[in-house]
């Protein structure tokens, strides 16, 4: 079976975020199921594909609003007035339908997509209706969207991310409703979009490598705390808020927290322990160097992939409820609360005596069950193909 995936930005081998480790992780469950994958989409300006003879690159995008001028800001909202579409899929518009088009029929006799996450599908929304398709869902976008305009700062974000949320759902319903089988990333966004049905869809449990982390010994812990994101994601920047604002001043003033991450302007601490440190060479190495991992979710929906690197590295954890969401075992050595008091306590009791755990059961019981999942989708796949020859 060839399917292609098309996804917005295509795997360049960084794993910056994320959604990118989410996509690596789809793309090899699907060529573990022995289906040939075909890629196509965007690429991050000055990027090359990690795998060029399976990729298809539309052209090179900047999409990242946090880092566009306030002029291209402004054209990408007028152009998602002018045209009815969403404020993250106008940002893809950059190539005509006809060139998509193109670039698919290049790539040879294929089966179906795989229409990864809403924002590249609803850009090219027609064009993918030439054959049967699995959506995946990385997130209920649109309940995200309604969250980012709850806490929005400003009377114009309000609307501009009210607007998004009613266009993500109409798009939502359509995609789910058009495709042969939905997979999310967490058990509640099947009910939330309406595919709840096992005949619908099913949860991707999912990795953040293919293969196991291995140990490396005794850790040398040099903070209590560390946490490492993009905050510029508005759902990232609703739970880092209630960190800082809710559990931080609960902390002693000698508990050391390290923030690793594109931060936006205007997140500050005046807790002395709080560091603000930026980009990392080594994610991995950073949260290994730190006591204990606070997991801060409050918002959005899908997995955190954080949760899930924390636990397949087997480091001690504090998590919120939102954190585990998409998650079927927790370790012994994660605490849950969403009580900021007991939040900060439970990170001081957590640094004071220092418990890891073999993160590999949690990983193998991760891919197993990531592997099934994606053999169910398969299987709707193959019986349309099936039918089809018939």
């Amino acid at each position: 079976m060839h399917l292609l995936f098309a996804t917005s930005i295509v795997p360049d081998g960084a794993l910056a975020s994320g959604y990118e480790i989410a996509n690596a992780a789809i793309i090899d469950a699907l060529r573990r199921a022995g289906a040939r994958v075909t890629v196509i989409g965007f690429i991050w300006p000055g990027k090359a594909p990690s795998d060029p003879q399976a990729t298809i690159v539309l052209d090179a995008v900047e999409v990242r609003t946090e880092s566009a001028s306030a002029l291209r800001k402004l054209a990408w909202l007028g152009k998602a007035v002018f045209s009815g579409l969403t404020f993250s899929s106008v940002k893809l518009r950059v190539v005509p339908d006809a060139q998509v088009r193109a670039a698919i029929e290049r790539s040879g006799p294929f089966d179906g997509y795989v229409l990864n996450s809403v924002q590249f599908a609803g850009a090219f929304e027609r064009v993918f209706a030439d054959r049967p398709f699995v959506f995946v869902a990385h997130n209920v976008e649109h309940r995200s969207a309604e969250e980012n305009a709850a806490a929005a700062g400003s009377a114009p974000q309000r609307w501009m991310f009210r607007r998004e949320a009613r266009l993500l759902k109409i798009m939502e319903e359509r995609l789910c409703g058009a495709a042969r089988f939905v997979f999310t990333l967490a058990e509640e966004d099947r009910a939330a979009l309406g595919v709840a049905s096992d005949r619908r869809s099913a949860v991707l449990p999912l990795v953040t490598r293919a293969q196991a982390p291995i140990g490396k010994g005794r850790r040398h812990i040099d903070c209590d705390g560390a946490l490492i994101g993009t905050w510029t994601w508005q759902p990232n920047r609703i739970g880092l808020d209630w960190f800082l604002t809710k559990v931080v001043p609960h902390l002693k003033p000698d508990f050391r927290i390290r923030i690793a991450g594109n931060m936006p302007s205007g997140v500050t601490s005046a807790h002395p322990g709080v560091s603000f440190v930026g980009r990392v060479p080594d994610a991995q190495a950073f949260v290994r160097a730190a006591a204990v991992i606070p997991l801060i979710s409050t918002a959005g929906s899908g997995v955190q992939l954080k949760t899930i690197e924390t636990f397949e590295l087997g480091l001690p954890s504090v998590a919120t409820s939102r954190s585990l969401r998409g998650i079927g075992h927790r370790p012994d050595n994660c605490m849950v609360t969403d009580d900021p008091i007991a939040f900060a306590a439970a990170l001081q009791a957590a640094a004071a005596n220092v418990r890891d755990v073999d993160g590999s059961a949690f990983h193998r019981r991760q891919l197993n069950a990531l592997d099934t999942a994606i053999g169910l989708g398969l299987e709707k796949l193959g019986a349309v193909r099936q039918e089809a020859a018939a």
